[in-house]
């Protein structure tokens, strides 16, 4: 990896770059709290001591959670799990179709299912999300890619069997996972093996099937990021991805969010070509600015930046790259979730059960090398959601019985004193209330 050259689209428009997330930040990001305080008669009391301390974040910040107990020893699995939690507060379930019901009729719902490598039981998943607090995610309803080998290549019996794992899927998820991605990546070409993909209603028949099983859940649209970010599909409103929203849009599609892939599967060699478009702080924002007039919320889906190698700097460039990306997109309106995709390094899909080589063939793109030691971009991560979008206050009433603060969106924990009085309780800073108040001091 050559520093200068990777580095350098973030480095000639560093202070426009700088300038939106800045801005960007305090105006998206963050909103005004209100607190009063009285006692139980209503009078108001004064001269009150305020600790603020920020617990959870409403962004979402995340990773696919596909080696969940898929690792050979009990020791790195327990390791993965720690990991994970200690940085990520939402996680993208694997819900492939081909993966899920390899045998018609016999889905790998439960916790005991037969393994498949990279698909842990949706169980299995939602056990460990809620004992962690962790936002589940699933992906994907129906991508053309993954289907089932029993599903005959005859359309109206391929949009039976797809409404049947529509309702089956709802039944039994709806409740617990509320973001499903419906479509994924519909710009691979012609697809011989599942007849339904070529037809022109496959985006809106998607849409409109999981309308109706899935009432009250959020609906994705997931898309990959060469067909989004580089100068060959970016055309503002005519880009092809944005016209399929668009018109899946006002056929009557409930799009609740708009997906975008951002993988960098490029060998060390083409690197500086393509980075010098991906990385360039402008187009990163035009895009962002173009996609947001569809009037939906954007996601990083899924992310991959790599360290082409085990060294400090290749590792310090990936780290550093990593917080410019995920600046800018957090400091952007329009977006509410960054979910990285592998953890760790030598277990993604084209290196299959866990062949360090073929990792290296993956440009190490995971925030946590082979052996499961975490390398500064996983750090750097934390850092940005604990330390620098961290909200801490201490502050003091003095002859008012209000105080007025402002932080990131998110759950906080307020510890208030009055004298020898003291009160705590949880406030939620959200970004559609008005953020008032009133804390009872006895």
């Amino acid at each position: 990896m050559n520093r200068k050259k990777v580095l350098e689209p973030f480095e000639k428009k560093w202070v426009y770059m700088e300038d939106r997330i800045r801005n960007g930040i305090e105006m998206n990001r963050k909103g005004f709290a209100t607190l009063h305080f009285t006692t139980p008669d209503k009078q108001p009391v004064k001269d009150v001591h305020l600790e603020v301390k920020q617990k959870t974040h409403d962004f979402k910040n995340g990773a696919n959670l596909f080696m969940l107990d898929e690792f050979k020893s009990q020791e790195q699995n327990e390791t993965y799990k720690k990991l994970f939690a200690d940085v990520f507060n939402i996680a993208t379930l694997p819900f492939y179709w081909s993966d899920l019901e390899p045998e018609q009729g016999k889905p790998r719902f439960t916790k005991d299912s037969p393994k498949v490598y990279r698909r842990p039981a949706p169980d299995l998943c939602l056990e460990y999300c809620e004992a962690n607090g962790i936002q589940p995610k699933a992906h994907c309803l129906n991508y053309a890619s993954f289907v089932p080998k029993w599903v005959p290549s005859e359309i109206t019996e391929e949009k039976s069997l797809l409404d049947k794992r529509f309702r089956e899927l709802a039944e039994r998820y709806s409740q617990q996972i509320h973001d499903w991605e419906v479509t994924n990546e519909t710009y691979w070409g012609y697809n011989k093996k599942f007849s339904f993909y070529n037809e022109p209603d496959f985006v809106e028949w998607s849409f409109e099937t999981a309308q109706r099983y899935f009432h009250t859940n959020r609906l994705i649209i997931n898309e990959a990021h060469c067909n989004i970010w580089d100068k060959l599909h970016f055309h503002g409103n005519r880009s092809p991805y944005y016209m399929q929203v668009e018109r899946a849009l006002a056929k009557g599609a409930r799009i609740d969010s708009i997906g975008m892939q951002y993988h960098m599967f490029y060998r060390a060699e083409e690197e500086a070509a393509q980075t010098a478009q991906y990385y360039d702080p402008e187009r990163i924002f035009d895009v962002l600015d173009c996609y947001a007039k569809l009037g939906c919320p954007i996601q990083i889906t899924e992310l991959t930046i790599p360290a082409y190698r085990y060294t400090p700097e290749d590792e310090e460039i990936q780290a550093e790259i990593m917080k410019n990306l995920y600046s800018m997109w957090f400091s952007h309106p329009a977006m509410e979730a960054i979910i990285y995709w592998n953890l760790v390094d030598g277990f993604a899909a084209f290196a299959p059960q866990g062949d360090m080589h073929a990792g290296e063939n993956y440009y190490h793109g995971g925030l946590v090398r082979y052996d499961f030691t975490p390398k500064p971009a996983y750090f750097a991560v934390k850092e940005l959601f604990e330390k620098t979008w961290h909200t801490c206050h201490s502050l003091d009433s003095h002859e008012s019985n209000e105080i007025v603060f402002k932080g990131f969106y998110g759950q906080y924990e307020l510890a208030v004193s009055a004298g020898d009085r003291t009160v705590t309780q949880t406030f939620h800073l959200d970004k559609q209330h008005k953020n008032e108040l009133d804390i009872v001091i006895q």
